[in-house]
């Protein structure tokens, strides 16, 4: 299948890059999809599943989202704001540092 490159308009270029893209995608999913089948059909032939050899905790790729953290510390001047302790410090926690405050007594 001999395609003309130099023939071709911009717009049918860009709708033939499109298209090939949509296509890899397809053809990576169906690769994997063969892929674990036949991991399946391997361990299987052993007696086991994938699970099994994946042992317990196994199926989780990377840490995740962590959950929110609750507050640490709350502004004597403002209830309403609150630092967790992680990340960058607000702007109240040092001019409360600045004023001689100590960090525990902002503790929550």
């Amino acid at each position: 299948m001999a395609i003309n490159l130099k023939s071709m308009s911009r717009k049918d270029l860009l709708k033939l890059r499109d298209d090939i893209i949509v296509e890899l995608k397809n053809a990576e999913e169906r690769e994997r999809k063969e892929a674990l089948e036949a991991a399946e059909k391997a361990a299987a032939k052993f007696g086991y599943s994938l699970d099994d050899l994946a042992g317990p905790g196994k199926k989780r790729r990377g840490r995740g989202k962590r959950g929110k953290s609750e507050p640490k510390y709350r502004n004597p001047d403002n209830a309403d704001q609150t630092w967790t302790g992680l990340g960058r410090k607000p702007q109240w926690f040092h001019d409360a540092m600045a004023k001689g405050i100590d960090p525990s007594a902002l503790e929550i």
